[in-house]
């Protein structure tokens, strides 16, 4: 049946008539706080955002059906550089902005003239997007709704006391530190600000220094205790190089590493500039022994990465190990260059790591064993990050290394540093391992910023507490603990603002703008103040350090404050009494890409702002969605809008496909034939849902015990996932297993009964409720209810209603069934007759027996043997057969048929005959393994167990 489903979103508007979702506290009723990360407003919202939101509101749907007073609120994302970015490439007539913009998005040639104004683009993207979450039947409370930056000026001062109480207690500090920096924006790039390199940060490189005729080659690694295997020096031959005075220094680094130099508060004078060339063949000497080492050509050697100078281990670094081999396959390679084979062949691996499950050189036996072809092929990436990561952690430094012999790389590296850097055959400087390009499409670089305001993530008795809220908060799935702690550990401070784009001045220096991620931690505490001002009860000037130190912190008094700022002392109080009521936050769900960032700075600023008892309780962490197997790109074309999706297979199947597409932390994939299939499926759940309330009259029988059980058995089953939050598990048992179940009972019953459909009808559209809440509130009504199935309440697992003798009766039916059709695809014949032998007596003594031992072993069996009267050959072997089904039951199984006990197979595939008849179109005969009357021409009844009669076909 096709179901207009344009017609179906109405009930959003109901749900919103009705305040459903407006929660009110209630101090008797047990409250549920959930939380989703506004989205940013500089594009539309797509199929990723709706996999995280259509994840959540199916949990706290399911949360309010299981009577917990809900609040599920919803806000905007306005701050930072993105949607300046967009207005500043319309103004310039940017061709792919534009293109995006019309093709992609569908801003239409009115609006995209407006475009170049910021706030219009913030507006129009909130206005087109909170028609889309009410599209998509989000349970979001309205009444809360707000938008970040100065331009709402509650949330300003909301902004405004936070930092200003960060301060206060040493979480914000003035320094120098290195940061990603935009160049024409003049401001620290934060990850919100980026169009790539999310995540990426300033590293460290420590920069080796070789002599050369009175100067120095720095040579830039991450593995400095690697000098102690190094054979020969690595140059660009067709990069520019410069020699450049750095301090009282002079320096032969890249053009590229020159100009970085000097954004990090380092004196530079650039002087002759050369070619690479110039520098291949020549020797120069290694700082620790003064031992004389060749400068080789390698063009995986990047001038735009470090200094553009790189030294050879080739024992243990596999680019060094094929850079040498490369060499020697290429004669011509070396004429040109004037270096003979001989020097290249002179040089010889030194090994200075000690790995276990290597030998002396596990670069060299890693690019063997991984087939690298040359330095092009990308296995020699894959094989350089294995032998990185386990000399790192595991490798223990040989007696070539000095004094730092016998202990691991991870201990010293820090040491020799330092040692070397005090020595001055090292320093450092700073660069990005990664390209990262701002929202102006700017490529970044690494500044060092003198007297810039940072959030000091690298204190260590901030990380511990941030180590304890983990511990006792609720964090799914599982794993995801170990990601937040590995972040907690390298986290380091953060610059918080910066110079340009929308948001919130700095309350203390107003020439910088609070980033787009640090205001964008606690915001969730103003989702309480956010409604008293929607509804006009408070204004934004209201909002002083006062008013919210007493209505987060409970500090100062209500009628002190209240004669202060003109507010009245109740609201003050009833703004304090929400605010305990709702807080803390009992789930934020977000995807893992926010992992590192956003999430981790969320657990930060509530342990520095709140006490304990206000921390967050739970954290739910997703995967980030694909489009056909593909990451999403807007330049590449490859995203789809939420509402394009919606149009196309309407809200309930956008819901269930992106649900059904991956939990825990599995990226999910959006494929349009998945949405078709779910939209078709859902279709023919209202079909089936009508059939099912047409039917008329039946009684209650076994069969209908067996559906009465199932459906209890699937209640306990999809309660379960969704406590755990495994959306994906808890939708595929309610919209397919329970599909199966119906289908089934209706195939075998020749009278379906009235009584026990109804029942089943209405309890699983409550199941399906969360995940498909437009077509489950159409039947729902359709049904004759008066009230909204989305506070109806969920279904209770009742273990009264579980009838063991019938749930296994009807797995005997299936498998009866399941045997006979695969027998007839072997003999491929049309069936006159089949006959079905019960097992006998004796075998359900053993089978009983089998069920109450637990047998699992040779002795086991054994023991078993010894219980029985009767011990014969015949009886050994049907006891080992029964032993192995035993065995591969499930534990709900073992204990269901440990309750029938011996269960009356004759009595069971008798009510089933006319079923069987049906079924293979052919006589069903059924008989006793020990009938003397039956027809058993093949002597088939002997190898009858129970639960899996004998059959004979003909």
């Amino acid at each position: 049946m096709i179901i207009d489903w344009r017609k179906l979103e109405r009930w959003s508007e109901e749900w919103e008539r009705a305040k459903i979702f407006q929660p009110i506290r209630d101090p008797k009723r047990k409250k549920f706080f959930a939380t989703f990360p506004f989205p940013y407003m500089n594009a539309p919202l797509h199929v990723g955002h709706g996999f995280t939101a259509a994840r959540l509101d199916a949990y706290v749907r399911f949360k309010r059906m299981r009577g917990y007073n809900v609040l599920f609120p919803w806000a905007w994302h306005w701050t930072g550089e993105p949607i300046m970015g967009i207005a500043l490439g319309v103004r310039r007539g940017d061709s792919d902005t534009i293109r995006v913009l019309r093709e992609i998005e569908g801003v239409c040639e009115e609006d995209l003239r407006k475009f170049v104004d910021p706030i219009y683009v913030a507006r129009y993207y909130t206005r087109e997007s909170k028609k889309v979450v009410r599209r998509m039947g989000l349970s979001v409370d309205w009444s809360r709704e707000f938008h970040t930056t100065s331009l709402n000026p509650g949330f300003s001062k909301f902004i405004e006391w936070q930092y200003q109480r960060l301060r206060k207690l040493g979480y914000v500090v003035v320094g120098t530190h290195p940061v990603v920096w935009c160049p024409p924006c003049q401001s620290p790039t934060g990850d919100h600000d980026r169009l790539e390199g999310v995540g990426v940060s300033p590293e460290e490189y420590i920069l080796i220094k070789f002599k050369l005729d009175g100067a120095h080659l720095p040579a830039a690694t991450f593995r400095p205790e690697t000098i102690y295997g190094v054979t020969n020096l690595w140059i660009n031959p067709d990069a520019t190089y410069v020699e450049a005075q750095v301090g009282d220094e002079t320096w032969i680094v890249s053009k590229e590493c020159a100009d970085k130099l000097r954004e990090q508060l380092r004196e530079v004078r650039i002087g002759r500039r050369f070619s690479g060339r110039e520098l291949i063949g020549k020797t120069c000497r290694e700082p620790l022994f003064g031992r004389e080492l060749l400068i080789l050509p390698a063009w995986f050697v990047d001038p735009d990465s470090g200094s553009g100078v790189v030294y050879s281990v080739p024992a243990h670094a596999p680019y060094d190990w094929v850079g040498l081999r490369d060499l020697l396959r290429s004669p011509d390679l070396l004429k040109e260059f004037g270096i003979s084979a001989e020097a290249i062949g002179q040089i010889k691996p030194i090994s200075m790591i000690q790995l276990e499950g290597f030998g002396d050189c596990p670069a060299i036996e890693i690019v063997e064993k991984m087939a690298v072809r040359d330095q092009r092929d990308p296995k020699v990436e894959e094989a350089t990050k294995i032998i990185y990561k386990r000399e790192f952690h595991l490798g223990v430094l040989k007696e070539v290394c000095g004094e730092y012999a016998g202990r691991r790389v991870s201990e010293v590296k820090r040491e020799l540093v330092d040692s070397f850097v005090e020595r001055g055959i090292a320093d450092v400087m700073y660069d990005l391992v990664q390209p990262v390009i701002c929202r102006c499409k700017t490529k970044c670089i690494v500044k060092v910023l003198k007297d810039q305001w940072f959030l000091a993530y690298s204190r260590e008795d901030w990380k511990d507490a941030v180590r304890e809220v983990l511990e006792r908060a609720y964090v799914t799935p599982e794993e995801a603990r170990s990601w937040f702690l590995n972040v907690i550990s390298w986290l380091r401070d953060k610059a918080c603002a910066r110079r340009t784009g929308l948001g919130t001045p700095l309350p203390w220096d107003k020439k910088w703008i609070v980033e787009t991620l640090s205001d964008s931690t606690v915001y969730m505490a103003y989702y309480i103040v956010s409604k008293f001002i929607n509804e006009g009860k408070v204004q934004p000037e209201h909002l002083t350090s006062e008013v919210l130190d007493y209505v987060f912190l409970g500090e100062g008094d209500p009628d002190d404050i209240s004669k202060e700022v003109g507010l009245n002392a109740s609201v003050l109080r009833e703004m304090r009494e929400d605010f305990l009521y709702w807080y803390p936050v009992d789930v934020r769900t977000s995807a893992k890409e926010l992992l590192p960032n956003h999430l981790t700075f969320f657990l930060f600023h509530h342990i520095a702002l709140f006490p304990p008892e206000l921390w967050p309780r739970g954290i739910d962490v997703n995967g980030v969605l694909m489009i056909e197997g593909a990451k999403m790109s807007k330049s590449k074309g490859n995203i789809i809008t939420l509402r394009d999706a919606i149009d196309e297979y309407g809200p309930d199947a956008v819901r269930c496909v992106l649900i059904l597409a991956a939990e825990r932390m599995d990226d999910p994939d959006w494929r349009g034939e998945n949405a078709r299939s779910v939209k078709q499926r859902l279709e023919g759940f209202y079909s089936l849902a009508r059939e099912l309330m047409s039917v008329r009259g039946g009684k209650v029988g076994r069969l209908e015990r067996w559906l009465t059980s199932m459906l209890q058995l699937r209640i306990e089953a999809i309660t379960g996932a969704l406590e755990e939050r495994r959306t994906k598990t808890a939708l595929e048992e309610g919209l397919f297993n329970v599909w199966n179940d119906v289908k089934w009972y209706l195939r075998r019953s020749e009278e379906p009964s009235e009584f026990a459909l109804r029942e089943l009808l209405s309890t699983w559209i409550r199941l399906l409720a969360p995940f498909a809440p437009f077509i489950c509130e159409h039947i729902w009504h359709e049904m004759g209810n008066a009230n909204f199935i989305s506070t109806a309440p969920w279904p209770a697992f009742d273990e009264s209603k579980l009838d063991a003798e019938a749930i296994e009766a009807e797995e005997l039916v299936k498998r009866v069934v399941e045997d006979v059709k695969s027998i007839l695809d072997v003999i491929r014949i049309e069936p006159r007759r089949i006959c079905l032998y019960a097992a006998a007596d004796w075998k359900w003594d053993i089978y009983r027996k089998a069920l109450e031992f637990g047998v699992r072993s040779y002795v086991g069996l054994r023991d078993l043997m010894g219980t029985l009267e009767k011990r014969t050959k015949e009886t050994a072997e049907v006891a080992k057969k029964i032993v192995e089904e035993v065995n591969d039951l499930s534990p709900m199984h073992r204990e269901f048929r440990a309750k029938v006990g011996v269960l009356d197979e004759l009595a069971v595939l008798g009510d089933a005959k006319g079923f069987l008849e049906r079924e293979f179109r052919a006589r069903i005969e059924i008989y006793s393994e020990d009938d003397p009357t039956r027809y058993d021409p093949a002597n088939r009844a002997g190898r009858a167990i129970p639960y899996k009669p004998a059959i004979y076909v003909e």
